[in-house]
């Protein structure tokens, strides 16, 4: 029998099943996403499923929640100030007309105007909604922008 690796932003948890791997309540994670803190992939059923980047994420936001003392508005300015565009390496056109350069209220995720790289992009896709894979905090990637 062949084993199968699965993509780590493929959505193949449903809720429940996240908050036992995750160690989070259900309730938790359904706030977290009102909140804009985490995107689950939506089913034409309208059901949320999860992959294993958002269940990286989950212990991450429960992480700075528990141990650093930050409330979900503080979380939520700490994923706004992440220079998406230096992630992404936008033009300086680009960063003019988006909404995620000029904003520190929201997460580059929920900026209503984008610059054209991030416009057809699916955000749970991207390197900056998916730096928890690679960094256990923002400060450790942080430091990799800087030479």
């Amino acid at each position: 029998m062949e084993n199968s690796l699965v993509e780590s932003t493929t959505p193949v948890y449903t809720l429940s099943t996240t908050s036992t791997l995750s160690g989070i309540p259900v309730h938790s994670i359904r706030q977290y996403i009102d909140k804009g803190l985490i995107i689950p992939f939506k089913k034409e059923s309208n059901r949320n499923l999860f992959s294993q980047v958002d269940i990286l994420r989950l212990k991450f936001i429960h992480k700075l929640l528990d141990e650093d003392g930050l409330n979900i508005a503080g979380i939520r300015t700490l994923l706004a100030v992440i220079p998406c565009w230096a992630i992404r390496q936008c033009s300086t056109e680009e960063r003019e007309t988006c909404q995620a350069f000029h904003s520190d209220a929201n997460p580059c995720w929920e900026a209503s105007e984008k610059g054209t790289l991030c416009k057809n992009t699916n955000c749970r896709e991207c390197k900056v909604y998916r730096i928890v894979e690679n960094y256990p905090d923002v400060k450790s990637f942080l430091k990799t922008l800087i030479p």
